[in-house]
């Protein structure tokens, strides 16, 4: 069995030990599913990832899409692959079993798709689109809509993309220009230019459902203007078959440094004054209801971070256990052999680091998506609401610190692998590169700190931070059973304490109308927010560990005494370090509000 896409132990300990998948099927919904059947499909997701989708992944990069008489040309492994995917139910995973779905839990939709985007995140990032589409229609589409669009995406025969950004505008939505005047039939003629849409055009797919931001002649100014518009490549007849291409062009492609294999693509709308949309839910309220599908991409692009960053440690791990290179630094004999650098401590130290930072990052995505399960299928709509506000509170860490972090495991990867590290004749080097994207991906460190601190800790009023540090104070109480977990433990308890004191300071600026000076430092807050919740779960992954030395299979051992040493470098090489940051926040520290343009 390869372990070049992700450790098959470590994903069994995650789902059966740490976040208990088989109480899922406690649960009405998952009833007739048990361990057997989620292996099943773990399996099949591995062996389609390593059959279809690894093996062009260095293609992908070196033969990226070409603009072609006004159409985008792809290599041809990628439409098998993605048929593969398609046809063993994989975008339907957690749909309906009448509806053709797998009926899966999210958390083990999510286990499954993390190996398509280990072994190839351009060809998977179709698929990732396409469901958030179906999902966006299936959630506030009309009759009419859903019967057009959404069956033919749920049946892998259309594609979908989400068009926010603007030329002008970048991430400020609020400035968004494109419009859309209503037409006699009831529906729109769209007018606009959108970049960065990935999978933008592609020929694999009968058609692509664009689902676009645009304002209505009457829209108020800002962001209560947006309105959500389906908007199809081609025209779809009431009977289901496809009719004439609609009026959105393929301006051009965008040749990025990583996810090459992925079209990004240049989009107008309407240079003839034909093109057609359809109105989404109500008027001006699009981007509440975009804010579905973005809020899915932005764990899929943190998951899409973790997968990537643990392709690269995985790599390298196996480079340092193979390559024989100098000798211990005790070593005076130039005549003995070398050994594997790996046993170098240096070595160790840097596949450590990254150990900890994908096996946390990957467990807190998992955890994040058992959370989404505990949304739709927990008993009561009290316990379905609390578990909502805290995955509202945990999207910008699931985005954001993966994309930080396991960017800094794939550089890290490039390292141990030394001068062949930069060199393409390896993969490490494309792992950073595709990885390099995933910070400004679904909104940058920046905007994700703000919505963090700005918004999201203090919702209704603070109720998912509360919850929160509940949670942490229940694994640290836990952890104090075990006198091992003690010095992992206590620097926990410390960075916590002391964040939830400067949370209250920085609300309280907010609050008093200080908003720049709070908001001012948000970067750094993210920081040491996103190390407390990653420090949360890989103390629940030692209390874990220390579990299944006590009780577990013997053979395992090995397994669990390296959970506890990668918990043991985050907690305490890690988690300390972000007093500093704090030290910055406490002050209200104005170094990079205050400086002048006029002073670079």
């Amino acid at each position: 069995m390869s372990e070049s896409l992700l450790s098959s132990r470590n994903l069994a300990f995650e789902l059966y030990e740490v976040l208990d998948a088989e109480a899922l099927t406690q649960r009405e919904r998952f009833a007739e599913h048990n361990r057997e059947t989620f292996d099943a499909a773990i399996a099949t997701a591995r062996g389609i990832a390593e059959e279809l989708f690894a093996p062009h992944n260095r293609k992908n990069d070196e033969h990226e899409p070409q603009y072609v008489d006004g159409a985008a040309v792809l290599i041809p492994e990628v439409e098998p692959a993605l048929r593969a995917f398609h046809e063993a139910g994989f975008l339907n995973a957690t749909r309906d079993f009448e509806h053709g779905g797998m009926q899966l839990p999210n958390l083990l939709s999510q286990a499954c798709f993390a190996h398509f985007q280990s072994a190839n995140i351009a060809t998977s990032s179709y698929s990732m689109l396409t469901m958030g589409v179906a999902n966006l229609i299936e959630a506030f589409g009309n009759d009419e809509q859903k019967a057009r669009y959404l069956q033919p995406i749920i049946d892998g025969r259309f594609f979908g993309t989400m068009c926010l950004t603007e030329p002008h505008a970048g991430s400020s939505l609020s400035d968004i220009r494109t419009k859309a005047e209503p037409a006699a039939d009831g529906s729109y003629r769209i007018k606009g230019n959108k970049i960065f849409i990935s999978g933008g055009d592609q020929p694999i797919s009968e058609n692509i459902v664009h689902m676009v931001l645009a304002k209505l002649p009457d829209a108020p100014p800002g962001v209560k203007g947006i309105s959500l518009f389906l908007v199809p490549k081609f025209h779809v007849n009431a009977d289901g078959s496809l009719g004439a291409r609609n009026d959105v062009t393929l301006a051009g492609l965008f040749h990025k440094m990583g996810w090459r294999g992925t079209t990004s693509t240049a989009l107008n709308f309407g240079d003839n004054g034909e093109c057609v949309g359809y109105l989404v839910g109500k008027p001006h309220h699009g981007l509440s209801y975009m804010f579905q599908m973005m809020n899915e991409a932005r764990i899929g692009v943190g998951m899409g971070a973790i997968m990537l960053g643990y392709a690269g440690y995985l790599y390298s791990l196996d480079y340092a256990r193979n390559r024989p290179q100098g000798r211990h630094a005790d070593g005076k004999d130039p005549t003995s052999p070398q050994i594997s650098i790996i046993e170098h401590a240096d070595v160790r130290r840097m596949l450590l680091t990254q150990k900890a930072y994908v096996e946390g990052a990957f467990d807190l995505g998992l955890y994040a998506a058992r959370l989404f399960d505990d949304t739709q299928t927990l008993a009561t709509e009290e316990e379905r609401r609390k578990a909502l506000e805290l995955l509202d509170l945990l999207t910008p860490i699931v985005k954001s610190w993966p994309s930080e972090f396991c960017l800094k495991a794939n550089e890290l990867a490039i390292q141990i692998l030394g001068g062949h590290g930069y060199t393409r004749e390896y993969p490490v080097e494309q792992y950073y590169r595709d990885n390099r994207l995933n910070p400004i991906h679904e909104g940058t460190h920046g905007i994700q700190s703000l919505d963090l601190l700005g918004r999201k800790v203090s919702m209704n009023n603070g109720a998912a931070l509360k919850q929160l540090m509940a949670l942490i104070q229940a694994t640290c109480q836990r952890a104090s059973q075990f006198d091992s977990l003690d010095r992992l433990r206590q620097p926990l308890e410390q960075l916590v304490q002391r964040l939830g004191g400067v949370t209250l300071a920085l609300l309280g600026d907010l609050l008093a109308g200080k908003v720049n000076q709070g908001l001012a430092n948000s970067a750094l807050y993210l920081k040491a927010f996103g190390h407390a919740v990653i420090g949360w779960r890989w103390l629940e992954q030692a209390i874990r560990a220390e579990e299944g030395l006590a009780n577990g299979n013997p053979a395992d051992a090995d397994f669990y005494k390296g959970k506890l040493q990668a918990a043991r470098y985050f907690l305490t090489w890690e988690v300390p370090s972000c007093q500093h940051e704090l030290n910055i926040l406490e002050a209200r520290d104005d170094t990079c509000l205050g400086m002048h343009d006029a002073w670079f």
